[in-house]
């Protein structure tokens, strides 16, 4: 590393002065600790971390990513490092980590905590991540890959609310700019897929809460109601709605992480509800996520090497 990289070296915060005082930190949700693990020795080399819903999703992107960058093992499986819980996945392949999260904000939110404390116990510097996933889309064809400008609660506002202590604590969710930028550019040397750049709504559920939808098991609106608020929220700029996004936003931007949201759409919601496409359709409409972001990847580490 030359003068100038340790010039713009930028480590992975945490604010919370009581960790000092702990002999040992365990991660308790990933089965990992630094009483227990080496963790500068297992992770200090990270510089791009992958999060996702689904556990066997994150697997395939590590295999994916494994074989873009050429570093495959024939006689690998990739283990799972957390192997010793069954709440979180997680992979690694040279300098890339992928790891599940689960869905809603609850979960993604105890994931990121003990994911940033892992970086930074593993002395980690320049850290890049992605949350990598499925959504509905608003005006889009399915298939449609949102790389996320904001990140917006169901009221359209770009913030993250959660009651701290009894608190309410508001955070803004800003994502950082350049790195979406960066991503609609690959998107456009790729020429695989339609990718648009533009706010995406997180909810706090699949059903009622924030997406409107009408095949829960409850449902106390009509579906004019249900049609007047999507429509209210592609006007404000809404591509696309998913439950992750905000509290990720958040959390990396306190943490000092460039961070961006990459999502495929899966259905346009302003025309139903229920998935009908069929399993092979799908399952190409996910791997679009993962194609874009491990081109931004591999372009990457070429800069760097080069």
């Amino acid at each position: 590393m030359d003068s100038k990289n340790k010039e713009t070296s930028s480590p992975v915060i945490v604010h919370n002065p009581y960790l000092c005082g702990l002999k040992d930190d365990i991660l308790y949700h990933f089965s990992l600790g630094t009483g227990t693990h080496n963790l500068p020795a297992l992770f200090g080399d990270v510089r791009f971390v992958c999060v996702g819903g689904s556990a066997w999703r994150m697997k395939e992107f590590i295999e994916y990513i494994a074989a873009e960058l050429g570093m495959q093992d024939p006689k690998s499986d990739y283990p799972n490092i957390c192997a010793g819980t069954d709440r979180y996945a997680m992979y690694k392949v040279g300098p890339v980590l992928s790891v599940s999260h689960g869905i809603g904000i609850p979960s993604i939110s105890i994931m990121l905590h003990e994911l940033i404390k892992l970086l930074h116990h593993a002395r980690c510097t320049n850290v890049t991540i992605i949350r990598i996933g499925t959504s509905g889309g608003i005006g889009l064809e399915p298939g449609t890959v949102v790389i996320t400008k904001q990140s917006v609660d169901a009221t359209f506002v770009p913030k993250f609310e959660q009651l701290i202590l009894g608190e309410l604590v508001v955070r803004d969710t800003d994502l950082d700019c350049s790195l979406a930028q960066e991503l609609l550019q690959c998107s456009k040397e790729l020429g695989q897929f339609n990718t648009v750049m533009g706010n995406t709504m997180c909810t706090l559920d699949f059903y009622e809460v924030g997406q409107g939808r009408l095949d829960g098991a409850f449902c106390l609106y009509t579906e004019k109601d249900r049609h007047k608020y999507l429509t209210k929220a592609k006007e404000a700029g809404v591509c696309n709605i998913e439950m992750e996004s905000t509290v990720f936003a958040a959390m990396c931007k306190l943490s000092g992480l460039r961070a961006a949201v990459v999502c495929t759409t899966l259905l346009d919601r302003l025309k139903g509800d229920q998935l009908s496409s069929s399993h092979d359709v799908l399952h190409s409409y996910q791997q679009r996520p993962q194609i874009l972001v491990g081109h931004y990847i591999k372009k990457q580490l070429k800069a760097l090497q080069g």
